[in-house]
């Protein structure tokens, strides 16, 4: 009887390791921040800020900041350019998430986590750095605007949501099945 418990538990321990190591090279698979490869070709986090604007011309620019380099009025460093680079890159929050977006969102309004001056994107590239005028004007968007902005962000990151999920395996099967007897023999 001890040589049965003894392989039952060795070839259990075998599938339980295989299917760990399995989960793990998925997730060496992926991406850090939940972008699906595929997805991650299509837009460049530096891009989405034009495509934001297209879609919420009303949204604020608040791109009056001086470049420190040329001394000009940088045009294309703007809040939405801003709000995406903190987002993905400083708090290294997925972007194809609405939770996400709406903790980031939070950190504007001074509700969640507090935000740094020297971290803040621009603040090394900028004569002024721009946190507290991005604070003022997500401060300023309405409710509904902040919606809008979270849900606009996630359909230019995510533009094909139902194929993004994982999707059943052929040999999933959602009619009942009939239980599975004697595994307790392998015990004995």
């Amino acid at each position: 009887m001890v040589v049965k418990f003894n392989s039952a538990l060795i070839i259990a321990l075998v599938v339980s390791g295989l299917v760990v190591s399995l989960g793990t090279s998925q997730l060496h698979q992926s991406n850090f921040i939940g972008i699906q490869p595929a997805l991650a070709q299509r837009i460049s986090p530096s891009d989405v800020w034009q495509v934001v604007y297209q879609q919420l011309p009303d949204l604020p620019k608040e791109n009056q900041y001086v470049s420190k380099e040329t001394g000009r009025v940088a045009e294309n460093n703007t809040l939405a350019s801003r709000l995406i680079r903190y987002h993905v890159y400083i708090k290294e929050r997925s972007p194809i998430y609405r939770f996400d977006w709406k903790l980031t969102i939070a950190d504007y309004l001074g509700a969640n986590e507090v935000m740094y001056d020297t971290t803040y994107p621009g603040n090394d590239i900028l004569s002024q750095n721009p946190l507290e005028g991005d604070r003022k004007a997500i401060s300023r968007l309405s409710r509904r605007q902040r919606d809008t902005l979270v849900q606009t962000l996630v359909n230019i990151f995510n533009p094909n949501p139902q194929n993004t999920r994982t999707q059943p395996s052929p040999s999933t099967s959602t009619t009942p099945q009939k239980p599975q007897t004697g595994g307790a023999d392998l015990l004995k």
